[in-house]
């Protein structure tokens, strides 16, 4: 995959997230989650943007690694809110589960590339 495309992805994934959003009630649970996995996934989106830009292979990196934090942090937020019953939508949210954890694939093998060259 190419890097616009990726970047391109992510970008796609952080607007999902937004916007699956905006459907949640207003509940204290749904707030504080809402907001924490909208911090997470445009996170990522932000910090690929970065390590693109990267000054060097370590560089590049340690960002990368940044951007599969924030992805598996997504991910967990995203069971919980499917496991509480917050994101009731259920397509939409298998959908977003998905993307996520290919993502996190993405992400895993790129980095392990990366170490071995």
């Amino acid at each position: 995959m190419k890097a616009q495309d990726l970047e391109n992805r992510l970008i796609y994934f952080a607007v999902s997230i937004i916007k699956a959003c905006k459907y949640l009630d207003k509940s204290f649970a749904s707030e504080h989650l809402s907001k924490q996995l909208i911090r997470s996934s445009t996170s990522v989106a932000l910090n690929y943007g970065e390590a693109r830009g990267g000054e060097s292979t370590r560089d590049y990196l340690h960002k990368m690694k940044i951007c599969l934090k924030e992805l598996r942090e997504s991910y967990i937020n995203l069971k919980i809110q499917k496991g509480a019953g917050l994101l009731t939508n259920l397509e939409v949210l298998d959908q977003l589960i998905d993307e996520n954890n290919q993502l996190i694939s993405i992400f895993v093998v790129s980095i392990k590339n990366t170490k071995t060259q």
